[in-house]
Order: C-alpha cells, then structure tokens, then sequence
C-alpha cells in the first residue's frame, strides 16, 4: 500500500522519542535498586613501638561479599589489600596451632574459629588482654611459656626403657583420662580471661598451664606423680584460681581447665 508523505510525517511524529523504549502496554516498569555493599567494619587495635605513639583504634572497611567467613579471612584480606603493616600472627587456619588468639568483641577466641558477624555492629579485634603488647596483635608470650616449661611437660620415668625394650604401654581406660587435656592448643586464650592471672601473671601459673601439668600427673606412665604435686602446692602457683571458670567458657577448643585444677587440689589435699 502507497502512503502520502504527508501520512508518513504524521506517524513519525506519534513514535517515542529517541533513546526511550515504547511499550505495547500502559504497565509501569520500576527502576532497579542500586545494588547494596555488603560492608562490614573492623575496629582494630593498633600499636608500633617504633612509632613512639600511644595505641588506637584503626577502623577498616571490608566487602563480605568478597571475603572468607571467618575474622582471621577479614585480617588477611586488610593487610593484604589495605594495610600492609597490619600485624598478627596465625598459621594452620584450623584452630590447631593456637597462633590467631585475641580478643574479638571481648571474647578470647582464635580468629580462624570465629565467624564474621553479619550483624550491623562493627567488629572489635584487640590483643589478648593482660599481656605485653609487641605490635597490633601480637602479645608477648614468654612468660607464658616460661611457666609452661616450669611444669617439665614431659614423660619422666625412673626406669627409663632402652629401645629394645619397647614402648610404655598404658591401658585403653587410663588413656581415656588424658582426653580433654591433650587436646590443648596453648593458645593462652584460658589464662588471660582469667582474672587472677591478669593480678599475678608472675606467679599463679595460670588454667592453661595447671592443666598441662595434670594432663601428666594423670598420666599412668609417668612416675614423678609426687614430685609434681608438691611443686605444685603453692599458694600462688595453683591457689591463686578461685574457680571463677572465664577459662572454661572461654576455651576454643572447649576444654575445661577448671576441672584438672580442681583435680589437682583434691590430690594434693588427698596426699596430705
């Protein structure tokens, strides 16, 4: 079919302007939302002692959407996009070392265990509490292996076996009574949520380490069971704990260091 040109002009004009979609019904299109960050903030306690300044508090932002679930994921993904000389120590990711411990959002805990809060409230990572602070989040842990090799934690025997003579055997029942002991990490997230540690961190020994040192008083192998009980009876290295129990609650591995304590002042109260 022919069309004057004057029809043509009247049905140019009646179609939409240019860059705008014409639609066949009269339904109102919504615009998409803009797509919303899933951002989280990290309050991070910071200190350098070459810096000669007082510590702070560094705030950094952190797209969960790109980001592992846990906090020790969040510090890796901030020092190496952000911040470089961010410091803390960690290694396995698998709460096996005991390398990541501090304080997040005022619990003791290891940072590879503990997932990210999808709350909207920022996320607060301190050293752990109580001890010397080297850098950002590394504690100074000397003393608290000092006290650990003062327990000698290791098998001590008087009729020490040749090779040949084979290994020192112990039933299935007296192996059970090591369990929830060994299993400890030395992660000291115990000790330093406990309040009579903080007070005399140089001489109460403190929950980590009292029950190092019942995991071999227990042991049926061992034959210095005496010896360490009377190094033991002391009013400040095992009399200082007060069975407050921070130290159970807290424990990531969920040990309960309050029960060998209790243990050991039975045995000693029991060899009087």
């Amino acid at each position: 079919m022919l069309h004057s040109s004057a029809s043509l002009l009247r049905f140019a004009s009646r179609r939409a302007p240019m860059g705008v979609r014409s639609l066949s019904t009269d339904m109102k299109v919504k615009a998409a939302a803009p797509a919303v960050s899933n951002v989280k903030y990290f309050k991070i306690y910071r200190y350098d002692p070459e810096e000669k300044q007082q510590p702070y508090v560094m705030t950094y932002p952190v797209d969960l959407d790109d980001c592992g679930p846990m906090v020790l994921d969040a510090l890796i993904k901030i020092k190496n996009e952000q911040d470089p000389s961010l410091t803390f120590r960690r290694s396995c990711r698998e709460g096996i070392c005991g390398s990541c411990a501090m304080n997040i959002d005022g619990t003791n805990t290891l940072a590879c265990l503990a997932y990210i809060d999808k709350s909207t409230k920022p996320v607060k990572i301190h050293p752990l509490p109580h001890m010397y602070v080297l850098k950002d989040l590394v504690p100074d842990m000397t003393n608290f292996y000092d006290q650990y090799k003062s327990i000698q934690p290791w098998l001590k025997r008087r009729d020490v076996k040749t090779v040949d003579e084979g290994e020192n055997l112990q039933s299935k029942e007296d192996r059970k009574k090591l369990d929830g002991m060994y299993e400890c990490i030395l992660c000291a997230c115990c000790s330093t949520s406990c309040p009579s540690y903080w007070w005399n961190a140089d001489k109460y020994l403190g929950p980590a380490v009292l029950m190092q040192a019942y995991r071999w008083i227990a042991d049926s192998r061992d034959q210095f069971t005496k010896e360490r009980l009377e190094a033991l009876d002391d009013s400040f290295k095992l009399y200082r704990c007060h069975t407050i129990m921070n130290c159970s609650k807290t424990c990531p591995k969920h040990l309960n260091p309050g029960k060998a304590i209790a243990h050991i002042k039975k045995e000693i109260a029991s060899s009087h």
